[in-house]
């Protein structure tokens, strides 16, 4: 199996999208929507999005895995972003040139600080060693999770150093249509990025978990497949989204042969989100997680005890996986 693209930096549209002056669905602070139009972007054509790979978009927080002092170590997406007074002349250029093209930043002065830690994403474009930020003024970016970091105790939850392995949600070998929860190497993770999803993430779409008790896995990026995917048409996902049982997705993510990444939101699509129930959190799931359970305390409430305390066992549907007594 070749191995699918890492998500480094934002993915384009399929299609070409334009800016509409209404209230967005996505973001409610935000007074303009992104839509797609129905041209297909030239991107994806020259990457011959009808050969693509086509795969779920989860609706969680990036993450990647990269060596830190030494061992794999999971890291949260962290954004350099500009300072209050960069964004007020930034909006200030956009609102009089009608475009953000041609504005300049000043990287020493007019962005945030970030931990000594933080490394930007790949792909990056630099000047005089300096990462330069993107079209809407971002440096993407990434610091590690450390266990004493309360800022990232979810992302922490799906990880043990100690032991090496990771907490991950992943289509079961034996049966396409079965999900399972594993503990893997995260030596067997390096370089990959994955989407952290669960109980406190993004309203929890997938209706993992509890207050009480709360769930967190990752899911590699790529890794959860479509199996019927329509094909690149606005009209046919515009009617496979709200018609198929498997459209209750957060959209799509094409991954091209030639390395190229592009995706369809709902919301390019004018399509709410969340709806209802989600494809994934009404798929069967069994728990895989042994071999560690004796290295952990028997009365702890560790996600590792936890899901060892239901290994083997399955589960009809994702959001019945529950810690719940």
């Amino acid at each position: 199996m070749r191995r699918l693209g890492s998500v480094q930096k934002k993915i384009p549209c399929v299609f070409l999208t334009e800016v509409r002056e209404e209230q967005s669905r996505k973001r409610e602070c935000q007074q303009f929507q992104v839509v797609a139009t129905d041209n297909v972007n030239p991107v994806a054509l020259e990457s011959n999005v009808d050969c693509a790979l086509a795969t779920e978009k989860l609706d969680g927080t990036c993450c990647y895995v990269t060596i830190y002092e030494g061992q794999p170590y999971l890291w949260a997406r962290l954004d350099r972003k500009p300072n209050k007074q960069a964004v007020k002349r930034f909006k200030k250029y956009q609102h009089s040139h009608k475009s953000c093209k041609g504005f300049t930043w000043n990287v020493e002065e007019d962005f945030k600080t970030v931990p000594e830690s933080w490394i930007p994403a790949h792909g990056v474009k630099r000047h005089n060693g300096r990462p330069l930020p993107d079209e809407h003024g971002h440096i993407p970016g990434w610091v590690p999770v450390e266990k004493d970091n309360r800022q990232y105790s979810w992302h922490s939850s799906v990880v043990d150093y100690d032991a090496g392995v990771a907490l991950v949600l992943r289509p079961h070998a034996e049966s396409e249509d079965m999900l399972e929860i594993a503990t893997v190497s995260l030596a067997d993770l390096l370089e990959q990025t994955l989407e952290l999803i669960g109980t406190n993430v993004n309203g929890n779409p997938y209706g993992m978990g509890s207050k009480k008790h709360p769930v967190h896995v990752l899911v590699s990026h790529g890794s959860v497949r479509i199996r019927n995917p329509t094909p690149v048409d606005f009209q046919q996902l515009s009617s496979w989204f709200q018609e198929s049982p498997e459209g209750r997705v957060e959209g799509i993510v094409w991954h091209c042969n030639d390395g190229t990444l592009v995706k369809v939101h709902r919301h390019h699509l004018g399509l709410r989100w969340p709806d209802g129930e989600t494809s994934l959190g009404t798929r069967p799931v069994v728990i895989n997680v042994d071999g560690t359970v004796d290295e952990y305390d028997t009365d702890s409430k560790d996600p590792f005890t936890s899901f060892s305390r239901l290994n083997g066992r399955r589960f009809s549907r994702l959001h019945d996986a529950r810690f719940d007594p």
